[in-house]
């Protein structure tokens, strides 16, 4: 019987994506926006788990905010998720010159230089704003491809559409499961290729411990072994939404690799640097930080607990 309700849960899960792919792309914006607004304010009525857990994290994030004050986070936290939601969905219709007002980053030389310097850049991002939109406004207004990795998710249905979703918007996408990534993404990299990794939340048991918040998590030793391995520019980037339609954004200055130490000590430093930068973004745009999950290692549940199936 828990096995039939899982793959009935899992059906309705890939339907209810589906539907959004299919229908909310042909709202008028507008509609779209508020759609999206109305429906982020039920979830968080509802104070479902994921609701619930947001509140958890930003109580790290903001640790001197009252009851009240974290409520009102956590409800623009979740307008903030649904609009990232209803803007993914409507992507894929949106026309070159939409795309390219639609986002504006600061410090993109950053990105630029490394470009062309042909040594390979990872941009290295927390679960913040739209790394969607980011994604297809490099590829559209820096006609640039780059390589990512999508977490599997379950059904494989749900997991198919998110895939052939970001492919069809220029990007390279790969399955996190396996070794076979890394060599991909290395290889990208030495031929003076871009790579996007969204990298605040380790899906893996060979996370590096870092200090985030004054608190104990881990995060993917990818971008920093990848920096090492290959000679690639790590670059951080931050996003945020404001009042406009235009999603704001940072490209940071690149975390270089230590002079000294070991190959281990090396990718501890660079990816404590790492979280040390998403830390200063999300705490300037908190409401903008979309992580629904446990994340410290305080919280995590046991190892083999069931997974839920939020896309990376």
């Amino acid at each position: 019987m828990g096995s039939r309700t899982l793959i009935d849960t899992e059906k309705l899960t890939d339907g209810l994506y589906g539907l959004g792919w299919s229908t909310v792309k042909r709202l008028p914006e507008g509609v779209a926006v508020q759609l999206g607004q109305q429906l982020a304010d039920l979830a968080w009525r509802r104070r479902g788990k994921g609701v619930q857990r947001l509140e958890c994290n930003l109580a790290r994030v903001v640790p001197d905010a009252s009851p009240q004050r974290l409520a009102d986070l956590s409800r623009a936290g979740m307008r903030s998720y649904m609009r990232y939601w209803m803007e993914s969905f409507r992507l894929p219709v949106w026309s070159p010159e939409r795309i390219k007002a639609g986002f504006a980053p600061e410090d993109v030389h950053h990105l630029e230089d490394g470009l062309k310097s042909d040594r390979g850049v990872i941009l290295a991002l927390p679960h913040m704003g739209n790394y969607d939109l980011a994604g297809v406004w490099v590829t559209t207004k820096l006609n640039t491809p780059f390589t990512t990795v999508a977490e599997r998710l379950k059904p494989e249905s749900l997991y198919d559409r998110f895939v052939a979703y970001r492919e069809g918007l220029g990007m390279e996408v790969l399955p996190h499961t396996g070794g076979a990534a890394f060599g991909t993404l290395a290889r990208r990299l030495r031929a003076g290729g871009l790579v996007c990794l969204v990298a605040d939340r380790d899906l893996s048991s060979s996370g590096i411990p870092v200090k985030f918040f004054g608190e104990e998590t881990k995060m993917p030793a990818g971008p920093a072994m990848l920096a090492l391995q290959t000679g690639a520019m790590l670059l951080p980037v931050t996003l945020w939404y404001d009042d406009s339609p235009v999603m704001r954004g940072r490209v940071h200055p690149e975390i270089e690799v230590p002079e000294n130490g070991t190959r281990t000590e090396k990718a501890a430093h660079m990816t404590q640097a790492l979280a040390d930068t998403f830390a200063s973004g999300i705490a300037d745009h908190p409401t903008d930080w979309h992580m629904l999950q446990r994340l410290w290692l305080a919280d995590l549940a046991p190892r083999g607990a069931a997974a839920g199936t939020e896309p990376a």
